[in-house]
């Protein structure tokens, strides 16, 4: 018997740009499955990806639209075509998870009475007035979730929202999947194989995990390398893994880098990993050096999960999800000598004690960061608002 909260015979929406890889695209499964759990139907919106198998597994339904696309004439256009599917589908509530599909999801649930939320899954660049407004839609959910509390502040300070409005969930994990009592050793020498690291092979590993793009900190990690000593770079492998999801010119800066220091040797860079944990299992560290703040930072709380110590940016939700000194560690962010300094203060204090800091990690996020709570949460939100305007309607 379920715990969800119930929606029985209510259809719900979400909407995505596309359903390739990220915290978001996940979380856009998890609640496929609660939906279903707890009685509803649930369609999903978006370009499409490798997660549509997925969803569909989870017992979603997809339709495609261009909602990645920021071109103001397909927004009107897909807010066209979002209209027609919630009369044609009886529609109860729209959750929308990024700005372009969001300002056609927005004017759609105007325009029909829909119930809407939003969840703000990260702290939006630009400070121009276009940038401004651009953005401001993420915080026109009828209820605007957060992924973490200092996501919440920052839509209070940025958009005026009253507190009513918004909700703070985080990001949850998944604690079956993430598991390392129940991992196969099998699965880690695979990865290890595909990152070309034979048995022999007794570097410690450290795991940047994060779509490939100069935000989420890979350059400023091969530069904190380059402050390490020969024999300290000779004593560890960097392994990226995630997707350069089109940007190839910052690939070539990456490999162009590794080349001209000479660290060709100490750097894997994997591409997309369909077994992140094994990946973290396979980690000695895991890397977390987003240059600007994370809402969340879900990969770090996989990685505690896993019982993986972590060296995050001290800023944004990684405040929250790691304890610096008892889980991992947080430097200055964007400053190569302060991640430096953390890479060797990891790598000193030996097996045993990052041991210990991973046990300590998988605890906090236990008692914090739970995919079930994430669930019952959300649902929550749906069931209030989905009652308030059967109410309206009565």
């Amino acid at each position: 018997m379920s715990n969800l909260p119930n929606i029985a015979g209510c259809t719900i929406l979400q909407v995505i740009p596309e359903l390739s890889a990220g915290g978001a695209e996940r979380t856009v499964i998890e609640m496929t499955e609660a939906i279903k759990e707890a009685g509803g139907r649930a369609l999903v919106a978006s370009e499409g990806g490798r997660l549509v198998k997925d969803l569909h597994a989870a017992g979603g339904e997809h339709f495609s639209l261009q909602l990645a696309s920021k071109n103001p004439v397909v927004i009107l256009r897909n807010a066209n075509r979002l209209l027609d599917l919630i009369r044609e589908e009886e529609i109860k509530l729209i959750h929308a998870r990024s700005r372009a599909p969001a300002w056609s999801a927005w004017r759609a649930a105007q325009a029909t009475n829909t119930a809407f939320v939003t969840t703000y899954h990260g702290a939006y660049s630009g400070n121009s007035t276009p940038k401004k407004a651009y953005n401001s839609v993420m915080a026109k959910g009828d209820f605007v979730i957060a992924n973490s509390r200092w996501i919440g502040e920052h839509i209070k300070q940025t958009h005026n929202v009253s507190e009513d409005r918004i909700v703070i969930i985080p990001r949850g994990v998944d604690f079956e999947r993430f598991n390392p009592s129940s991992l196969h050793s099998g699965r880690i020498a695979n990865l290890r194989n595909d990152w070309s690291l034979i048995g022999s092979d007794q570097r410690l590993i450290m795991l940047l995990p994060a779509r490939l793009t100069e935000w989420k900190g890979q350059l400023l990690a091969l530069e904190a390398l380059t402050q390490l000593s020969p024999e300290e770079r000779d004593s560890l492998v960097l392994v990226f893994v995630g997707d350069a999801q089109g940007r190839s010119a910052y690939v070539e800066r990456l490999q162009s880098f590794i080349a001209d220091h000479g660290l060709v040797r100490s750097i894997r860079v994997a591409g997309h990993c369909n077994d992140m944990p094994a990946a973290f299992a396979a980690a000695d560290i895991v890397l977390n050096p987003s240059i600007r703040p994370e809402a969340f930072g879900r990969t770090a709380a996989e990685a505690a999960a896993m019982e993986r110590p972590v060296i995050a940016s001290d800023h944004g939700g990684a405040q929250e999800t790691v304890i610096d000194g008892q889980t991992g560690v947080r430097f200055l962010p964007g400053d190569v000598q302060s991640l430096s300094a953390a890479i060797r203060s990891l790598i000193a204090i030996g097996p045993e004690a990052r041991a210990g800091m991973g046990k300590a990690g998988r605890k906090h996020v236990e008692s914090h960061f739970s995919k079930r709570g994430l669930q019952a949460a959300t649902l929550s939100v749906y069931s209030s608002l989905i009652a308030q305007g059967i109410a309206r309607h009565a």
